[in-house]
């Protein structure tokens, strides 16, 4: 029993984290009204937690700690919590309005006797101080998966230095409205009215056959590569890696993936070792339809790794760029 309660899980998860703004100052001018508007907003967003597929982990107070499998989801849900808190706040004087901060980011995170730890929730936590009484405020990653799904308003506060977090983290504030349109509504706009304006590709992580962790490090190496040397052909978009290694380690639809990061196009691929001797695969398609549009593979030694790896990357992105423009051609003919 004791050894389940300590068990550690991992998993990628959309982290919402939620905060009672100036709480200590409410308290102070009217302890027990405050403590009942904070159970009656509990009610309200606890529901809509449940109904947008949300399991909350941990409260304390007036914190709340929420995990969603999808980002799209825990996006969604926030939007309309605070629509739904600003509602409920109408009547009540501005001085003494009980207001949440939300803060939403995907991550790894770890999993004890259901809590949440980790790095994902320290920086869900960050966000949710960087947003505005009544506001949101949302990751880069998670940026990557909304941005193209729910028409809110996205305002980029750039990189922003939090405490404990070792590096910035490029944040963004979504303006809430009074009545947030649902996903499907969202996702009908998107497609409608959002399609990119150039050709946009996102590069998954390589998959590891070969069994050995050490060339999980060449396989990261090799796509970062790809993506920078992608990054240079200014006629078309890529998408940042903190997007597209979310999905390391998880076999998901393509179509899905190229609807998520709002990509026509999608690079994958594998690397399996033999001794010195290393294969490279990969394989270009198209989101939307799933169609294979270029794949090949790569052959060479691990004698000069570095030398490989600007070869691999020189020849993919060789043999993408025809690809695209021609998938870009006939795309345009239909």
């Amino acid at each position: 029993m004791d050894r389940q309660e300590h068990k550690v899980e991992r998993r990628l998860a959309a982290i919402f984290a939620a905060d009672v703004a100036g709480y200590s100052r409410l308290m102070g001018q009217d302890e027990v009204g405050t403590l009942l508007t904070l159970t009656a907003h509990r009610e309200i967003m606890d529901r809509l937690i449940a109904e947008h597929g949300g399991r909350i982990a941990n409260t304390a107070g007036d914190s709340v700690l929420v995990e969603f499998p999808s980002a799209v989801d825990a996006v969604q849900c926030a939007a309309v919590v605070q629509a739904a808190l600003a509602q409920a706040n109408q009547d009540i004087p501005s001085d003494q309005r009980l207001q949440f901060r939300i803060g939403v980011h995907v991550g790894d995170v770890m999993v004890r006797a259901g809590d949440l730890l980790g790095d994902g929730v320290n920086i869900a936590a960050r966000l949710e101080s960087l947003a505005d009484p009544g506001g949101l405020c949302i990751s880069e990653t998670t940026y990557g998966y909304v941005r193209k799904v729910l028409p809110l308003v996205f305002e980029d506060l750039g990189p922003q230095t939090v405490k404990n977090i070792e590096e910035p983290i490029r944040a963004f504030a979504i303006t809430v409205e009074s009545d947030p349109p649902t996903v499907t509504q969202a996702a009908l706009e998107a497609n409608t009215t959002r399609s990119p304006e150039r050709p946009s590709i996102a590069v998954l992580p390589f998959a590891n056959m070969s069994g050995d962790p050490e060339q999980e490090y060449f396989a990261d190496g090799m796509v970062d590569d790809i993506i920078t040397g992608l990054s240079r052909v200014k006629w078309f978009f890529v998408i940042a890696r903190n997007s597209s290694f979310t999905y390391k380690g998880r076999a998901g639809d393509l179509k899905q993936v190229g609807r998520e990061l709002g990509v026509r196009y999608v690079l994958e691929g594998s690397v399996r070792r033999a001794g010195d001797r290393i294969r490279i695969t990969g394989l270009l398609i198209e989101a939307a339809t799933g169609a294979h549009l270029w794949a090949d593979r790569f052959d060479g030694s691990m004698e000069n790794i570095f030398d490989l790896q600007d070869q691999i990357t020189e020849n993919v992105i060789g043999a993408i760029e025809p690809s695209l423009r021609r998938a870009e051609i006939e795309r345009a003919c239909r």
